[in-house]
């Protein structure tokens, strides 16, 4: 079924409503002139600021294949980049934004804003696709399900694959004949027909590899574990080998409305309600309980577990003799557990719906380095193949592991992603399953 969307051809302007008609049209939350051009530094396209971009866009002229592609379009500085260095390049480019919320919000009223501008700017037709639907029973409501039932979930690697990547592909081939797309991600995937993969520990024959971002600060691999081969093949990373500060500079200089736009800091969804509390807030009601040391000592109450996470030691609203973290959410007794430090660390978990990314399923123990939170620094660790349930065996995502941490872990949380690398090649990963 043809997904609804709004096409922009270089020149035109929204002028219709995406809204439904119970929500504020957008074309009353546009600013005419905020498509115009004329209102940004004149844009160039030649020459580059870093030897970074330089190198990139020497990448991109001598790409193989045909260079016609979709450029998933946020509005933000990093994918405004992408689609004018792909300009740059000679590529034949279309913008593609993805309307995930009703209403207003950075995310998205002003997103589309400055997406609409970037491909004006461009000179590139802009499409519009209305994903809101997927994008609650997709995110919103798998956030609400695993809040309430006591783990922290992760939305942004499975909206990567369910939301953006997977849809994007499947409309631009559908609607515009268009089978490639690129992003503003920064990371780097080694093509498996340019022959030049990186050594893994296990079978990586065909495959084609997901590899970090080179700025590490900035590296978004981790969000993208989940994608198929399929879809990686396909995919075009023009800054995985740019810097954040490569990416202003190269965006100063084209005169991109978007070069000093700042950074999100939250989750998109905290973005557009106010605050994550405030989302779970409007979708989960109050569920008191309480707070309790592991051995059952009552110290005090919550206003719900979904407003805790594992590790969390501020905001507890409780008093003892010494720092106290949370260990466990227990979502059949309503139950923070709280302990010290010392006994919040954990040596090993148990991964479920692993997704093999950039070598098969390995079928004996191997050495990875783990991450368990985006943020979190890669750990040494024994990956060790567990049998798959009947359920799990029976579904797209059969294969589990055990994990063992060469040390003690903090912050294990279960619902999280634990993501294995060998160096800078992104192997696979999963979800982290409740001790």
């Amino acid at each position: 079924m043809s997904v609804p969307a709004i096409s922009c051809q270089p020149g035109e302007r929204i002028d219709q409503p995406l809204e439904a008609p119970t929500v504020e049209p957008l074309e009353q939350r546009i600013d005419p002139g905020d498509s115009d051009p004329s209102s940004a530094e004149p844009l160039r396209t030649a020459g580059t600021a870093t030897v970074a971009g330089a190198a990139a866009l020497e990448r991109l002229r001598t790409w193989p294949g045909e260079h016609r592609l979709a450029v998933g379009l946020s509005g933000g500085v990093d994918s405004s980049l992408t689609a004018a260095l792909l300009v740059a390049a000679g590529w034949q480019v279309e913008g593609l934004t993805l309307w995930l919320m009703s209403g207003k919000g950075a995310c998205c009223a002003e997103g589309l804003v400055d997406a609409a501008g970037i491909c004006e700017q461009l000179g590139i037709p802009h499409h519009v696709v209305d994903s809101r639907e997927r994008f609650q029973t997709e995110i919103v409501n798998f956030l609400v399900e695993g809040y309430a039932a006591g783990v922290t979930p992760l939305p942004c690697s499975r909206c990567n694959r369910e939301v953006k990547f997977g849809p994007m592909l499947t409309w631009a081939e559908s609607e515009r004949g268009i089978g490639r797309i690129a992003t503003g991600h920064y990371a780097r995937v080694r093509h498996a027909e340019s022959g030049d993969g990186l050594p893994v520990p296990g079978d990586a024959s065909g495959r084609h590899q997901l590899l970090r971002g080179l700025d590490t600060r900035k590296d978004q691999s981790y969000f993208l574990y989940d994608l198929p081969q399929e879809i990686l093949g396909r995919l075009v990373f023009p800054l995985g080998e740019l810097t954040k500060a490569d990416t202003r500079a190269e965006a100063a200089l084209r005169g991109l409305r978007t070069a000093q736009k700042p950074e999100s800091q939250d989750l998109c969804l905290a973005d557009h309600h106010g605050s994550m509390k405030a989302f779970l807030d409007a979708y989960l009601p109050p569920r008191p309980g309480e707070i309790v040391l592991s051995d059952g000592t009552v110290l005090g109450q919550h206003d719900g577990l979904e407003h805790f996470t594992i590790g969390q030691r501020k905001g507890l609203g409780i008093a003892w003799s010494e720092p106290l973290h949370v260990v466990r959410l227990d979502g059949a007794m309503n139950q923070v557990v709280v302990a010290p430090r010392a006994q919040a660390a954990r040596q090993s978990c148990e991964v479920g719906a692993v997704n093999w990314l950039s070598m098969a399923a390995p079928t004996a123990p191997i050495e990875v380095m783990a991450q368990v939170r985006y943020r979190s620094e890669p750990e040494s660790a024994w990956l060790t193949p567990l049998e798959p349930s009947d359920n799990e065996r029976a579904s797209s995502r059969p294969h589990r592991c055990h994990l063992e941490f060469a040390e003690p872990q903090f912050s294990i949380t279960p619902g999280q992603a634990a993501v294995f690398y060998a160096g800078e090649v992104l192997l696979g990963g999963g979800l982290i399953t409740p001790a």
